[in-house]
């Protein structure tokens, strides 16, 4: 018996003792996997007691063509790391609580994979952030014991890019991918960051905050939103910037075009700044260090089963209520204001179908 075959075993023994529904998923992808001979293979980042990064696993994983994330947003952002890693699709299944990312209700897992055996998926294209930075990332041992209180052990520190060049004004080209966004954070609670942050290679303002981050458009509804950000179509090409808790007048987020990076440089009294990469603390900066956060050439390739209703779900994940002095007076506003077909000058817009054509909806 192999230690993969022991690893589904627990899955298995787990999902019949609990009644555990992401064990029981788990199951139902084997099973389909099993029934149209494709090969699967589980993809454990704590296996062997330590933690691997994106090249590590995907090896392991034997180069998939497709990953398919079983849990919340958060697996659905390994996933993707994972993906775009090998440029594969990514597929999520929905077991989280929020769930702006992943696209298929646990109930309709077989249903989707035959979706994607068959070829009846489209493939969303969606932006990336890659970096540059003044030096390697590391976190020191010191801040690692500090903020694993409760957690596994970190991510490695990235890899440099070989093939990019590097010194100079330039730094080093990382090889790390953010579907969501890069944030630079103040460590401790009792001193901000203070960051001159670069614009298309200008300098917008010398900033104090508690964070500055830059977001993807599918990643303004992640942390940029919660500190006031805007909320932007993922079909959106662009980079939020977005200041946590500034202390200065202007606090507004900024969008920059795809083309325009924006850089953070430490100033000189700052404290240190940790960088996070999707959520996941990957480096320190002390003052004087800067990153260079810009859209990665590689693109996220996500399954979708059908037009995705992203203003529909932010309605209903954000619990959005309509406003009392609205209705005071009237009925509410009807969620499909038009039950049939678009007229031709309209036809090249992107509208949803009327409810009674829409075979599948996310």
């Amino acid at each position: 018996m192999t230690a993969q075959e022991t690893y589904t075993d627990r899955v298995l023994a787990r999902a019949a003792d609990r009644g555990d529904a992401p064990a029981f998923t788990f199951v139902r992808v084997h099973e389909w996997c099993a029934e149209h001979a494709v090969g699967c293979t589980d993809i454990d980042v704590w296996q062997e007691g330590s933690r691997h990064s994106a090249r590590e696993e995907v090896d392991a994983a034997g180069d998939p063509d497709l990953i398919v994330t079983l849990g919340g947003d958060g697996t659905f952002l390994r996933g993707a790391r994972l993906a775009a890693e090998n440029d594969a699709m990514v597929l999520g299944v929905d077991l989280g609580r929020v769930g702006f990312l992943t696209e298929v209700p646990v109930q309709a897992v077989r249903t989707a994979l035959d979706a994607v055996l068959e070829e009846r998926i489209t493939v969303e294209s969606r932006m990336l952030l890659t970096m540059r930075a003044s030096c390697r990332l590391e976190v020191p041992a010191q801040v690692e014991t500090l903020l694993r209180y409760g957690r596994g052990p970190m991510l490695p520190p990235p890899r440099v890019r070989v093939e990019c060049e590097t010194g100079s004004d330039w730094g080093v080209a990382l090889n790390v991918t953010a579907l969501n966004d890069v944030v630079l954070e103040k460590l401790a609670r009792d001193r901000q960051v203070s960051v001159g942050v670069y614009l298309a290679g200008r300098l917008l303002a010398s900033y104090s905050a508690d964070a500055l981050l830059v977001a993807t458009p599918t990643g303004s509804t992640a942390y940029s939103f919660a500190a006031g950000g805007p909320v932007v179509s993922p079909r959106t090409e662009g980079l939020v910037f977005t200041p946590v808790a500034p202390h200065m007048v202007f606090n507004r987020s900024v969008v920059a075009a795809p083309d325009e990076p924006i850089a953070f440089r430490v100033l000189e009294r700052s404290g240190q700044a940790a960088v996070s990469i999707d959520g996941q603390l990957r480096g320190v900066l002390s003052p004087g260090d800067w990153i260079g956060v810009y859209a990665a050439p590689r693109r996220l390739k996500a399954v979708r089963l059908g037009p995705m209703d992203f203003y529909g779900r932010l309605r209903e994940r954000m619990n959005l209520t309509d406003a009392p002095a609205a209705l005071a007076d009237g009925t509410a506003a009807p969620l499909w204001p038009v039950t049939t077909p678009p007229p031709g000058d309209l036809a090249h817009l992107a509208l949803p179908p009327a409810p009674e054509d829409a075979s599948w909806r996310p």
